[in-house]
């Protein structure tokens, strides 16, 4: 036998695909798996489907997106995942800024952010480099990750972090012209919810009413850009 022929290949390393778009999961799985060192061994839409397949099947990574079907999102589906397998890595892949939501990603375990609107090499990139142990962040990100930590937040940003999770996904489709029934069509929740969101985020950026609210976000989220 040639030397060529007795050399084994590394093992495939196993990963997890959270995303409720069925096309987008597709392609990621189809991408992934054209890759010869991985291999997706799981799919799921929502965060308790994630949660059992992970329990069912050990991998080495989950990708997961933020807006999932159900209550759960991504955020804290990376927190359910830290603590039933503190081990797991977690790469955030999502449609939503990075500049709103990975230092929330971070905080809640996961080891990369990566908006879906990046080149299907940076996600490869991605991917490796949380697999090999590192943090991922778009180089945009990172300085500013870096910047914010010397330079302190400010009052406005003391008082976002005050917001849930949900709250900001909320306000950052608010900023984006949504009215409560699209805004609950694209969380999965009630308009009834919706407005309670709205009025936590009116209260706790002490805000006088809903159109106060609407400009709040519209600046804001003209900022991130």
């Amino acid at each position: 036998m040639s030397r060529k022929a007795a050399t084994k290949l590394p093992p495939r390393r196993g990963i997890m695909v959270v995303d409720d778009h069925p096309l987008f999961r597709k392609g990621v799985v189809q991408m992934l798996s054209q890759e010869a060192d991985l291999e997706v061994r799981g799919e799921a839409e929502n965060s308790r489907a994630a949660l059992e397949a992970l329990r069912r099947t050990p991998v080495d990574l989950a990708i997961v997106d933020i807006g999932l079907h159900g209550s759960a999102n991504g955020i804290e589906l990376t927190k359910s995942i830290k603590t039933e397998h503190p081990n797991l890595p977690v790469l955030v892949l999502s449609m939503h800024d990075e500049f709103l939501y990975a230092d929330r990603a971070l905080r809640a375990g996961a080891r990369g952010y990566l908006m879906k609107r990046e080149a299907l090499d940076s996600v490869i990139a991605a991917v490796r480099t949380v697999l090999d142990g590192e943090i991922y962040l778009s180089p945009a990100m990172a300085k500013r990750m870096i910047a914010e930590h010397v330079g302190g937040g400010g009052r406005s940003q003391s008082a976002l972090q005050s917001l849930t999770d949900r709250e900001l996904e909320v306000l950052q489709l608010i900023g984006q012209g949504e009215e409560v029934r699209g805004i609950a069509g694209k969380l999965h929740l009630s308009p009834k919810t919706v407005e309670a969101h709205r009025a936590n985020i009116k209260q706790k950026l002490n805000l006088g009413n809903a159109r106060e609210v609407a400009r709040f976000a519209v600046q804001w989220v003209s900022q991130q850009a």
